[in-house]
């Protein structure tokens, strides 16, 4: 029938940020969509619009191609971000017929909360290189996070738990959404152009459910999300809350993980 093989290569790359991890990855030659890839597998641990010069990543991937065409990023063998004075390793094990990443420790990266209510993929596809700029943090002078994104813009729980308020603030938060994740944890997200589907009151939400999109509602000069982290009813830094994680490597699983983990820390360190 004339098709043409597919063929699958092992591919690496590496770098050092300069202004964003999409542009640095594409100045390595690397297919861009590994920022997507990476901002996925260390969504709970790592906030990617928080990312900085200076920050460095390296990953170990399998690429598709029919002779010079990509067909894509197959799955991600291995990854290692430095991150604000830290290493996070991403190491993939199959467990309980589930692929996976768990770090250096056998600790699943998965955690309770997620590190940021929007997805970094939203942001980042569609944008042309020259304009490609991840969400700008505009502000912090209150107890939250301020993210700058396009008005429309999905806007995510970051973890489990029961809606408890849904609200308008005309001089504050506009059209905003607070969750209650457990007896210490509650989270507001403010200055909404509209609610999810399905979202009012009692209602219960899982990881990662579309709760709102991002608007100028309430005193808000421009579009973006407001959003807070309370422990026990008093406002706590977002990006400094320490997630539980779920399950880690299974005792049972513990000798072959590590064989794997071996092996894909020193395949990067090589990088």
């Amino acid at each position: 029938n004339g098709q043409k093989p597919v063929e699958t290569r092992i591919q690496f790359a590496s770098g050092t940020i300069e202004t964003s991890l999409w542009e640095s990855i594409q100045a390595a030659d690397a297919n861009p969509m590994l920022a997507v890839e990476l901002s996925e597998i260390f969504a709970w641990t790592i906030d990617f619009f928080g990312i900085q010069k200076g920050d460095r990543y390296k990953v170990i991937y399998k690429e598709s191609y029919v002779d010079s065409t990509s067909l894509g990023i197959n799955k991600i063998m291995g990854a290692w971000i430095y991150h604000n004075n830290n290493e996070f390793w991403g190491i993939p094990f199959v467990q309980d017929s589930v692929r996976s990443f768990f770090d250096e420790k056998g600790n699943s990266l998965r955690k309770a909360f997620l590190k940021a209510p929007l997805r970094f993929s939203r942001i980042s596809s569609g944008f042309s290189n020259s304009r490609f700029h991840p969400v700008l943090k505009i502000r912090r002078p209150h107890h939250g996070v301020d993210y700058a994104a396009a008005s429309g813009t999905p806007v995510h729980t970051v973890g489990d738990g029961v809606i408890t308020r849904v609200g308008y603030q005309k001089n504050g938060g506009g059209n905003y959404v607070t969750i209650k994740h457990n007896s210490v944890y509650s989270t507001t997200y403010m200055h909404l152009r509209g609610f999810g589907k399905g979202v009012k009151q009692g209602v219960y939400v899982k990881q990662g459910d579309v709760i709102g999109y991002v608007g100028s509602t309430g005193l808000a000069t421009g579009p973006h999300l407001d959003f807070r982290f309370y422990k026990n009813g008093s406002a706590v830094n977002p990006l400094k809350v320490e997630a539980p994680p779920v399950e880690p490597i299974h005792d049972n699983n513990q000798i072959a993980y590590e064989t794997v983990r071996a092996f894909t820390m020193s395949w990067l360190k090589l990088l």
